[in-house]
């Protein structure tokens, strides 16, 4: 009995060892990041980024998504609910990390989408049948364009312009963006230029939500 008891204690304390080594290294982890980030603001967002919402909004979420990944899915819908909660406060910017396979190609759609200024409309149609056209987590560009049909797109100039080398120039640009920002997974975000402390929905929302707070402060303070 005592050695059970001996046993069972033992078991604790290597529990709670473990359990503040795990936040020890996360706030290491976070605190890192945000060093990551401070270095490298600038790149956060680009001039080319596409953006949605109020461009004077006081909050700005930049998330760094790849339209094969099925976390971005999921996530897409809840940032545009916190966006219509708070109209004109909140702007979502939007840099491309392909990591997936073959998930390149269908980011040049829709950059070739927005040529013709249906980039929005395009990622929500691709976001929705994202399990038809990228089973198994592989994009099959191939398979995209019968879901882009009905959104008034001109599909045949589309192919022709996801060659163009400014499109190329894009994904480039945010991939190393991407990497200079420590950006190993998708979705990541960043609110204000702050990264998530962990990755979570509920993370995201009070991050956003203490943004919101901060800039209701300021407008009453007149700033």
């Amino acid at each position: 009995m005592k050695q059970k008891t001996v046993f069972l204690g033992a078991v604790v304390l290597m529990l709670l060892v473990f359990a503040v080594a795990t936040m020890d290294h996360r706030a290491e982890t976070a605190e890192q990041t945000e060093q990551v980030v401070d270095r490298n603001r600038d790149r956060l967002i680009r001039m080319h980024s596409p953006t949605l919402g109020n461009m004077q909004a006081k909050v700005v979420i930049v998330e760094f998504l790849d339209p094969a990944c099925e976390t971005c899915f999921s996530f897409y819908p809840l940032v545009k609910q916190m966006m219509a909660a708070n109209p004109n406060d909140i702007r979502l910017v939007l840099r491309y990390a392909p990591f997936h396979e073959g998930s390149e190609d269908v980011v040049a759609v829709l950059e070739a989408a927005r040529k013709q200024g249906k980039l929005w409309p395009a990622l929500e149609a691709l976001l929705a049948s994202q399990a038809e056209w990228a089973p198994h987590h592989t994009a099959q560009v191939d398979l995209v364009w019968k879901h882009l049909e009905g959104l008034g797109l001109d599909l045949a100039r589309m192919r022709a312009d996801m060659a163009a080398p400014e499109i190329a120039r894009v994904i480039e640009q945010d991939l190393a963006d991407a990497q200079a920002l420590n950006v190993t997974k998708t979705p990541e975000f960043f609110v204000n230029g702050q990264p998530l402390p962990r990755f979570g929905y509920e993370p995201l929302k009070q991050l956003v939500n203490s943004a919101l707070t901060e800039a209701s402060r300021t407008r009453q303070d007149g700033g």
